[in-house]
């Protein structure tokens, strides 16, 4: 029997390799995150309307698809700085150390520090009242926290609180990220392989206790989603796959 000529496949639009454009949720993340970092704020101090992004110090609070907190932070380089970098997915310790998948935040949170404007990072004032905003707000964010915990290495800590200041909460993905990461079997999948990632660097290397604190957190984040999926269908029919019913 003489074998058919394969034809090619149509498509509405030709592939090419030859694209410098970053991927459709790549681009739409940067355009959102840019979006709420741009915001026109008053600042207090002066009254002047000022890009939020551009305050030089602050904590931030990053919230995933079920609105729970799951990593705090402060910085000295400019808000807009710090947070691109997460979740840009440029080197940071907590990135390439696999404690925060960018894919995973969905909120983001500023608490900027106006009154710092002005000041040298390496000032004792500067550091003391970044730690005491971040030690006040991460106890705050424990205690919205199904789990009691987020997934910071380092627990942050101060002698005293501090006055928390009014924050800005956004969302930094647009509704076609949504549509690409929200699902529940993306983003388990997603977890699964953040967790295996951290378990291997764990294996590979003498790590601080926290970074094993951190992969008993994120056990428990992927254990509760895979419970919720479970729960969903517990009861009804087991149909299997398609293709292994018509075997």
């Amino acid at each position: 029997m003489g074998s058919k000529s394969k034809q090619p496949v149509q498509n509405s639009a030709p592939i090419s390799d030859s694209v410098s454009q970053p991927p459709l949720d790549t681009a739409e993340l940067r355009k959102a995150l840019k979006s709420f970092l741009d915001q026109k704020v008053k600042n207090p101090i002066t009254g002047r309307t000022v890009r939020l992004g551009s305050y030089t110090f602050g904590v931030y609070v990053f919230y995933d698809y079920d609105s729970e907190p799951i990593y705090v932070g402060q910085t000295r380089e400019k808000l807009s700085g710090r947070v691109g970098r997460h979740l840009t997915n440029q080197r940071t310790d907590a990135v390439a150390m696999s404690v925060l998948d960018p894919f995973e935040v969905y909120e983001v949170e500023l608490y900027p520090l106006p009154e710092l404007e002005g000041k040298k990072k390496n000032d004792p004032e500067v550091k003391e009242l970044l730690d005491r905003l971040e030690a006040t707000v991460y106890i705050r964010v424990l205690e919205d926290s199904e789990f009691g915990a987020v997934l910071n290495e380092k627990v942050p800590a101060a002698a005293r609180k501090a006055t928390v200041p009014k924050p800005f909460r956004g969302r930094i993905v647009s509704d076609s990220v949504i549509s690409l990461r929200s699902h529940p079997d993306v983003r388990l999948a997603r977890r699964a392989a953040t967790l295996a990632r951290l378990a291997q660097i764990i294996s590979e290397r003498k790590v601080a206790p926290g970074l094993r604190r951190v992969l008993l957190v994120q056990s428990a984040r992927l254990q509760s989603l895979a419970k919720r999926r479970f729960a969903h269908f517990e009861g009804l029919p087991d149909e299997g796959d398609e293709d292994e019913a018509d075997e």
